[in-house]
């Protein structure tokens, strides 16, 4: 819960940011000047990007919490019982060593994508957040491609 309203405290700054630097471009843009119309176009393009970011990263993890509750509902959501730093992050050293058996069940079965799920907690635990969230929109992808299509009715 607590993630989630850093998440939403922190979506509203940015989008009050670009609010303001959009509204700074379509300044710029209006005054007859050629330098400050193209600062102001430039400024607005990165408002655009902002907007489009900010709701790739909500989809992306409004996405994965809907497959860590289907883990969770099917009882597939591995035991978070490795050994904490201060921090709060696993430690590095029991995370790596129960890697190879995620690595291995997606190995042995691409097409899961609760293996894949599990995989990016894995890479996630060792500290490698590229593979993890790489690993995880697998995971996404392969359970949209497999979900069942609403009945008609």
């Amino acid at each position: 819960m607590k993630g989630r309203l850093a998440a939403i405290l922190m979506s509203a700054l940015l989008l009050l940011y670009l609010f303001l630097v959009a509204q700074l471009a379509i300044r710029l843009i209006s005054v007859d000047n050629a330098v400050s119309r193209v600062l102001g176009v430039a400024l607005l393009v990165l408002p655009l990007l902002g907007v489009w970011a900010l709701g790739a990263e909500l989809l992306f993890g409004a996405r994965s919490q809907r497959l860590v509750r289907a883990l969770e509902r099917s009882g597939d959501l591995p035991v978070d019982a490795l050994p904490k730093r201060t921090s709060g992050r696993p430690e590095r050293a029991a995370a790596d060593a129960e890697f190879p058996r995620y690595k291995a069940e997606v190995e042995a079965d691409p097409g899961n994508w609760k293996a894949w799920f599990r995989l990016g907690l894995a890479y996630d635990a060792s500290g490698d957040r590229a593979r993890a969230r790489r690993s995880i929109r697998r995971a996404i992808t392969l359970e949209r491609e497999n979900r069942e299509p609403p009945v008609a009715g």
